[in-house]
């Protein structure tokens, strides 16, 4: 088949979770695809140096990111009625691109990665764009409506709420019309196609999850408890749940562990420190902004923490801990989609003392540690490796020209 892929950024390099799930998902359909690729470059250089994927892809069209003013956003938000994501992204340059695109080749399939890309197909008259994969990272609109529901509790954050509940209400509708407009939609956890499915019963969901090259995981041979002991965090520290999971861990958990633990450390890697979370350093807090390479962290963490009380989809973050032999500590919300049991291969805990317990708990039990960190780099080889995963998005469009007339 020859497939048409579009992506809201290059993923090269894969890091980070949106980059991570497009290139392994190119790398492997370009396997048995004539794959081409029409994505925006977050900047100059991205666009120049794309990587392996200019050999991956049978052809790879890049255009700028699109700028658009808070201003405009605004303004746009207030008159159109439609959520944000509608028109984050959207590029005249890059429809253009794409119009050019499917007027001159014969495409199969056009796959989008993900909900802010929707514009560019929704814009199109049924029937003059081929089949539509539309590849939900998230379900959207549960990410908002449980922003609203954290934010909400807090006084000092009723703007985000406010912001939250209507872009919650508006991606209702719009996420159920992108859906209805794709043939298919691929979400990347059984929770998630649950919600996906509460927009419109009728929908066409599978389930490919989100995975790692397990072999570009190096398990340590042993946890390294350290003097004093490290906790790791990781991820875009200028996404909204990232920033609140630090905020809430720093000022709820960290002072509650510090009572029993007062020489513990945390590292936030992670590129974009909004200034909330750079504000967060202190003595014993490290603030790196992005790293060139988030492995030897991993190699040097105690513990790696995933404090999430929002957001949706599968945490990149909890897989690649695992795979490197780092136990977990995690809210509910964090380890959500992941066949991951609480005391097997995690530790799990959702308010503050809860946290701070379960983190005590595993420096304070090195056999504890062993345990989780054995059985989570199973969990991952055995169900989150690309090498098990991708064959189920190549099962689909197998599917697919099987059905073909």
């Amino acid at each position: 088949m020859r497939l048409l892929v579009l992506t809201p950024e290059l993923p090269y390099p894969p890091r980070g979770g949106a980059r991570l799930r497009n290139f392994y998902l190119i790398k492997h359909l370009a396997q048995e695809h004539e794959v081409h690729l029409l994505s925006f470059a977050q900047s100059e250089a991205s666009q120049a140096e794309p990587g392996p994927l200019a050999e991956i892809c049978a052809g790879l069209h890049v255009v700028p990111r699109p700028r658009c003013s808070t201003t405009e956003r605004l303004r746009w938000l207030t008159l159109s009625g439609q959520p944000d994501l509608a028109i984050r992204l959207y590029s005249p340059v890059f429809a253009a691109r794409l119009d050019e695109m499917l007027n001159t080749h014969a495409f199969d399939a056009v796959q989008v990665e993900g909900l802010e890309m929707a514009p560019y197909y929704l814009r199109r008259q049924p029937g003059k764009t081929p089949p539509v994969l539309l590849d939900e990272h998230n379900a959207e609109y549960v990410l908002q409506r449980r922003a609203f529901a954290v934010d909400a509790g807090a006084p000092a954050r009723w703007k985000g709420a406010a912001y939250s509940l209507v872009q919650w209400r508006r991606l209702v509708a719009y996420e159920r019309r992108a859906c209805r407009r794709a043939r298919l939609v691929i979400a990347v956890s059984e929770r998630d196609r649950q919600a996906l499915l509460a927009l419109d019963t009728r929908l066409s969901v599978d389930v490919v999850a989100n995975g790692l090259d397990c072999a570009h995981y190096a398990f340590r041979a042993q946890q390294p408890l350290g003097n004093p002991p490290s906790l790791l965090f990781t991820g875009v520290m200028d996404f909204r749940p990232n920033v609140d999971a630090m905020l809430w861990f720093c000022r709820e958990v960290l002072p509650l562990l510090r009572q029993r633990m007062p020489e513990v450390r945390l590292i936030i890697a992670g590129r974009g420190p909004a200034p909330m979370v750079r504000a967060l350093a202190e003595p014993g807090v490290t603030v790196t902004g992005e790293v060139d390479d988030d492995l030897p962290y991993f190699a040097q963490a105690a513990a790696y923490i995933v404090p999430l009380r929002m957001g949706g989809g599968t945490r990149f973050k909890v897989l690649q801990a695992m795979a490197s032999g780092v136990p977990v500590v995690s809210t509910a919300c964090g380890a959500e989609g992941i066949a991951a049991r609480d005391g097997e291969h995690l530790l799990l805990a959702d308010t503050a003392e809860a946290f701070a317990g379960q983190i005590a708990r595993l420096l304070k039990e090195p056999a504890l540690g062993e345990r989780l960190r054995q059985a989570g780099r199973h969990l991952v080889e055995r169900d989150y490796d690309w090498r098990v995963i991708a064959p189920k998005l190549l099962a689909i469009y197998g599917r697919w020209q099987a059905e073909a007339p």
